[in-house]
Order: C-alpha cells, then sequence, then structure tokens
C-alpha cells in the first residue's frame, strides 16, 4: 500500500537518513545534518517549504519537499509558481511508478495552495522523469545547479503512464 503524508517528528530519523541517501547519491558532500537543522527544519517550521515522505507498506521509501515560491521565501525563483525541490525515491522502489504518485500528490497540494503551474530543477539523470510526468524544458538555466528549468504550465496535467 502507498501512502503519503507530511512529514512528522517521528520519522524524522528516518528522512533524515533518506535526505544522507539522497545528497549522496548526488554526490555532494555537504553535512546533511547541518542542512537539515539549520536550513530544512527551520524553513519547514516557519510554513515557507512542504515536505511530504512516501511510505511503502509501511516503509519510508521516498520524500518531495516543494513550495509555492514567495516573495517572503529566500528561494522564490518564479513568485506564485509551485517548486518541486527535491524529489527522492529509494533505488528499490524506482520504475513502479511510486515517484510519479510523491510528485501528483505534491502538484495537488501545490493546485489547493493556489498555484497552477510548477517548475523543478533536476539533477542530471532525472530528467526523462519530469518529462513524462508533464515537464517540458525551457532556455532559461539556473547556474547555481548547473541545470536547464523545466516546467509544468498545467497542474492539471497528469504524469504519463
Amino acid at each position: 500500500m502507498l501512502q503519503v503524508s507530511p512529514l512528522r517528528d517521528d520519522c524524522w530519523a528516518d528522512f533524515e537518513k533518506l535526505f544522507t541517501d539522497y545528497y549522496a547519491e548526488l554526490g555532494c558532500d555537504d553535512d546533511c545534518k547541518h542542512l537539515l537543522s539549520e536550513y530544512i527544519l527551520p524553513d519547514l517550521l516557519a510554513g515557507l517549504i512542504k515536505i511530504d515522505v512516501l511510505r511503502c507498506d509501511g516503509t519510508l521509501s521516498g520524500f518531495v519537499i516543494y513550495q509555492k515560491d514567495d516573495i517572503d521565501n529566500d528561494w522564490n525563483f518564479k513568485e506564485g509558481w509551485g517548486d518541486i525541490r527535491e524529489i527522492y525515491v529509494t533505488p528499490q522502489r524506482r520504475r513502479d511508478g511510486v515517484g510519479k504518485f510523491l510528485l501528483y500528490t505534491a502538484e495537488m497540494k501545490l493546485r489547493e495552495s493556489g498555484a497552477d503551474k510548477s517548475y523543478a530543477l533536476p539533477c542530471e539523470g532525472s530528467e526523462q522523469f519530469f518529462e513524462h510526468c508533464g515537464y517540458v524544458p525551457t532556455d532559461e538555466y539556473n547556474d547555481e545547479l548547473d541545470c536547464k528549468v523545466y516546467v509544468k504550465k498545467d497542474l492539471e496535467n497528469r504524469c504519463k503512464r
């Protein structure tokens, strides 16, 4: 059974491990505990970002970090747009649709918050995932993350099967 729910205190340690695995997979050598305690958690508690976790048969198997860009947020790239900041699914659960389910859930919540379009800054190798979910590459480029900006101009547009 798949379940997506907001991150709660009782699964913070498991989320921290998933986040660390995610950063290791990206090849980042940042101190994940520092990132989580100094940036992610304060932004979550301030309501600037949302974090949902994915459980597959009761096991924490992924997460998505997202926000509706707002002038009050330090990361405000496209004001009023939904921003899929991070999405991660454990390797053993990839390619079975759970990532699309997780992304769709975040998009649904972004629509509920008033965003009608969304963007992502996909890491190398994840571009095809976003394309299958209705995102298209633009001419915009994010120098900081060294990637193209992908947009989805209609959050009613579902992922391809």
